[in-house]
């Protein structure tokens, strides 16, 4: 890798560096304000007045981001891989609407995908253990989606039998059409949504309705507490690889240092 070659890859993909850093940074904060610029834009009375303004300021930005995504693909020293990595796809993603929308209009409001970026600001601001503690969330969750599946079979059965019976008792006069239409009825009721676009009329609707709700707020907390309790049993997954040489104590705390027991150093794979 040449000189040049080589201190562009320590000023972009880097952050140990002040260059680094304040590249980051600067990346980060043009990323905020395409943003920004692009919701401004759907507002009618901003793009009436500053429409054709902020539309450059979204092509600026649009042609940074791409001198800065071929810049990235210069000084990579595997191309393919990051190409092929998350922040690679998120880096075109972040350009490509704004190109395909001289073919398909409106679709440049698929640039919001930027925020995707912001992420970066873990890795800059030494936010990696924010980054831990969300693996630690996502592994409960891919834990329990067996649970949340059965969960949500039965959410769904109760859903139909709901939104059948409203069809039965209340009709297309009172505004349940059909039972697919009446069965998204129940689903607003049943998560306590409440709409209001459909409503029973008749005496028996309202009961079997208020029967909707009650088992609303009966199965709502379910998924809930089977996500604490597998969030529950990662963090004590967690604790057990931490251990003390000097004593075998284990179950410490992901942060320790040294063994709460015998105050020995602690093999402590998180730090």
């Amino acid at each position: 890798m040449s000189p040049f070659r080589q201190k562009l890859y320590d000023v972009i993909f880097g952050t140990e560096t002040p260059a680094g850093k304040l590249f980051d940074l600067v990346l980060i904060y043009a990323i905020v304000f395409s943003v920004v610029a692009l919701m401004l834009d759907t507002v009618v009375a901003l793009n009436e007045r500053w429409g054709l303004v902020l539309r450059y300021v979204e092509w600026t930005f649009t042609f940074f981001f791409t001198v800065e995504y071929l810049a990235r693909l210069y000084c990579s020293p595997s191309r393919i891989l990051y190409v092929r990595s998350f922040y690679g796809v998120i880096d075109l993603l972040s350009i490509l609407p704004a190109y395909i929308s001289l073919l398909v209009p409106g679709t440049n409001y698929l640039l919001m995908l930027r925020l995707f970026r912001v992420l970066r600001v873990f890795r800059v601001l030494k936010l990696m253990r924010y980054i831990v503690e969300a693996n630690l969330l996502v592994r409960s969750m891919l834990q329990a989606r067996h649970k949340i599946f059965v969960f949500f079979m039965v959410v769904l059965v109760f859903a139909t039998i709901f939104g059948s019976i409203m069809y039965l008792v209340e009709g297309p006069s009172n505004g349940f059409t059909s039972i697919p239409r009446s069965i998204y009825w129940t689903i607003v009721t049943i998560t306590t949504v409440g709409y209001g676009d459909i409503t029973p009329q008749t005496v028996f609707g309202q009961i079997v309705a208020s029967l909707a709700m009650l088992t609303g707020y009966s199965i709502i907390v379910v998924p809930t507490g089977i996500l604490t309790a597998e969030f529950s049993q990662e963090i004590q997954r967690d604790r057990s690889l931490i251990n003390c040489p000097n004593c075998g104590k284990t179950g410490h705390d992901k942060d320790a240092g040294f063994c709460n027991r015998c105050g020995g150093a602690l093999n402590n794979p998180h730090k």
